[in-house]
Parts: structure tokens; C-alpha cells; sequence
């Protein structure tokens, strides 16, 4: 197996991450660490009963889980609060993402509407705060603007220690950035990244005004689509097989090698802790990595979001 680098730090720029111990960390560009590896507790978890979510997402702690994902919109977050409640882990070792949900009324109203999230996740602070879609502001230059000034405001306030965005293109980052209004550029981007839709030229533009990447979605080849090349080619059973992990594995590995934090969700006890088990254990070669994007790369899916584009469209 391959060590993972150690001589260098880690950025947002796409340089492979440094290990800590178990999952690696990367530097925000304000100054903040994140866990590489995180628990989602998206759509999925989204539609089960309330003691499952809490059940799951407290194995997901046990497990070493500590980068834990949620959002307004998923109507979870007392279960998600009473998980890190429940699980004996102290808050200082956890790190709570959550999100603004994507309404347009909320522009103007985000301290309240961050004070209800925190209420009900239980919480004086999270890790990460992020506008959950740029739709919100419909397209106006001046609305997203004004929304990001209220969520600086946040970070300010230290209800939020970082912030950030999800699910914008390249041209909503230039939109957000248009005004010379921002004082915070925002620390991450989540957006849904996996072999079959690589984002680069967000991602690129992200990365060259230091904002880091979070992938959501980034087991879909083996979930959602386990007819595509990386199959059929053998490359990914292939590279699972050579490590001694499973496809899933290599598919984070695959993310985290490039310098993005990896978001999964899953209710499998056994499937979460092989995740922390293995991640921390082994590094995929530069060859590797690209041999994954390049076959990746022979199929465009995109599975979320799907309705804000057109048909052929591949931002």
C-alpha cells in the first residue's frame, strides 16, 4: 500500500492532503480544518424515521465520523442534534455542518433563521454554515450580494466558525464576487462530484480564489449508475481488489486524493465503519487518480439538481 504524503500542508488547491492520524484534515482558507471524510445526512436520511436517522448517525460518530453533514432543508436536524447528544463524543471533537435552505424569503431574515437550526440541532455554534443553492437569490447580483453580507455576519457573530456556499457554478461564484462586496470569500463549495460529472471548471475557479471543495454524491458509479465504464472497464473492481477495499473506498479515496472532502451517507453499520477503517490505511497513485477521471470522463450523469439545466447542459 501506498503511505500518504506528510511533508507538506494541505490547502484547497487540489494538492494531496497531509494524514492526521486517522482522516486526514485540510486547512480552510480561514485557517480552520475540516475531517476529509464526512457523514451526510442528506436526501437519503432525509426520508427515515426519526430514531433510524438518530441510530444512524450515532454508529456514524462510534465509527469516527466526526464531520457530520446536514441541512434546513433535510428536516433533520433534531435528529442529528440529539445523535451528537446521545453519542458521548464532546462537541469540541465533532465538526456540524448545516444549511441555509433554499427559499427566497430567508434573504434577510438568515441570524433568525440560523438561530431556529441551532435551537433544534441543540447547539451554541456550528463548524460550517452554508447558502445551500444560489437560486435563492434568482439570479440577481445584488440579492446574492446582500445574502452573503447576513451570512458573513454570522461568522462574525461566531454562531458559524466558517462559511461557505453549495451548489454554485462558476458563474455564481463571479456573481457573488461581481460587487467587490465580499470581505469573506467563502471557505467551501459543496457540489455533487464524481467521476461521471468532474466540475472542473468550477472546481478551477474555486480553487484559484482558495475556496475548497466538498463532493456530495461521490459514490454514484457503484450507487446509481454501476453500468458505467469504471465497470466496464474493470478499473474500479480492478483498484478495490489491488487495496483490499471496497469499490466505495477507492471512490472517496479517488476525492480525497484530489484535495475534496468527501460526503457519504448510509445506514449500513458494517459499510460505515469499513469507511474509516479503510480510508486512513491506503492512497491511490497519481496514475491512479487519473486513470479514474479519465474513464470517468467517458460518461457525463448528473443526479441531483437535475431540473435547473437543460438538456445537454454539463456545468
Amino acid at each position: 500500500m501506498n503511505s500518504i504524503a506528510s511533508a507538506f500542508r494541505s490547502d484547497p488547491s487540489g494538492t494531496a492532503p497531509k494524514q492526521h492520524g486517522a482522516v486526514p484534515m485540510l486547512e480552510l482558507n480561514d485557517g480552520n480544518k475540516i475531517p476529509m471524510l464526512a457523514y451526510g445526512l442528506g436526501t437519503a436520511n432525509s426520508k427515515q424515521a426519526a430514531d433510524d436517522v438518530i441510530k444512524a448517525t450515532i454508529t456514524a460518530i462510534k465509527a469516527g465520523f466526526f464531520h457530520l453533514d446536514g441541512a434546513e432543508m433535510y428536516g433533520n436536524e433534531k435528529e442529528l442534534g440529539r445523535a451528537i447528544a446521545q453519542s458521548g463524543v464532546d462537541r469540541s471533537a465533532l465538526y456540524v455542518v448545516t444549511k441555509l435552505d433554499n427559499k427566497p424569503e430567508h434573504i434577510g431574515q438568515v441570524d433568525k433563521i440560523l438561530t431556529g437550526s441551532l435551537e433544534r440541532l441543540g447547539l451554541d455554534y456550528v463548524d460550517l454554515y452554508l447558502v445551500h443553492h444560489p437560486a435563492m437569490a434568482g439570479g440577481d447580483p445584488a440579492r446574492l450580494q446582500g445574502l452573503w453580507a447576513e451570512v458573513e455576519a454570522i461568522k462574525a457573530s461566531g454562531q458559524a466558525r466558517s462559511i461557505g456556499v453549495s451548489n454554485f457554478l462558476a458563474e455564481d461564484i463571479e456573481m457573488l464576487f461581481s460587487g467587490g462586496k465580499v470581505k469573506v470569500v467563502p471557505a467551501i463549495n459543496q457540489i455533487e462530484f464524481h467521476p461521471y460529472y468532474q466540475r472542473q471548471q468550477v472546481i478551477q475557479l474555486c480553487r484559484d480564489k482558495g475556496i475548497a471543495i466538498s463532493a456530495y454524491a461521490p459514490l454514484s458509479p457503484v450507487i446509481r449508475a454501476p453500468d458505467g465504464p469504471l465497470h466496464a472497464s474493470g478499473l474500479l473492481p480492478g483498484l478495490a481488489k489491488k487495496y483490499g477495499v471496497n469499490e466505495a473506498d477507492v471512490l472517496l479515496r479517488w476525492c480525497i486524493d484530489q484535495g475534496i472532502v468527501a460526503i457519504t451517507t448510509s445506514s449500513n453499520e458494517t459499510r460505515i465503519n469499513s469507511y474509516t477503517c479503510n480510508i486512513p490505511n491506503f492512497k491511490l497513485t497519481p496514475k491512479e487518480v487519473e486513470d479514474i477521471s479519465k474513464t470517468g470522463s467517458e460518461t457525463f450523469r448528473r443526479f441531483f439538481w437535475s431540473q435547473k439545466f437543460a438538456e445537454g447542459d454539463t456545468r
